[in-house]
């Protein structure tokens, strides 16, 4: 029922991957013209983790979350904690398994809503823990 997820990594914060950051957007309707200034530099490392101690890699397998735009084999980045908001999209322990899904509340309590028709919510009589939230995605596109 739940999809199992792949072993948790951590970051390695030591190292530091930094990119030319532009100083425009980019037009996701009509085209602007084009600008090639470069406004600063771009750490990948400090712009998607906040909390190194606290802050893992997870990739995702499976097509659960699909519909939340969340891929098999892109990677989660968590930040672990133990408590998290309803809408949230939640690293959870279920069985021993840990399983992505949007945290909601029904009459009964909480729930672990998956982002396709194809797979139920899940409602684990034992209950569930959250492991962390998710705070990005990282995907390759080719």
């Amino acid at each position: 029922m739940s999809e199992s997820m792949a072993p948790i990594l951590t970051p390695e914060m030591h190292t530091k991957l930094t990119r030319p950051l532009l100083q425009s957007s980019v037009s996701a309707g009509f085209p602007s013209p084009a600008e090639n200034h470069i406004e600063s530099v771009l750490d990948l490392n400090r712009h998607l983790i906040k909390h190194p101690v606290a802050t893992f890699y997870v990739r995702v397998q499976g097509d659960s979350m699909i519909d939340a735009g969340i891929h098999e084999g892109d990677l989660l980045v968590v930040e672990q904690q133990p408590n998290a908001n309803v809408g949230d999209i939640v690293v959870a322990i279920v069985n021993n398994e840990f399983t992505v899904k949007e945290l909601a509340r029904e009459k009964s309590g909480f729930v672990l809503k998956p982002a396709n028709k194809a797979y139920p919510v899940l409602r684990p009589k034992g209950g569930f823990e959250i492991f962390g939230v998710m705070a990005g995605l990282v995907r390759r596109t080719r």
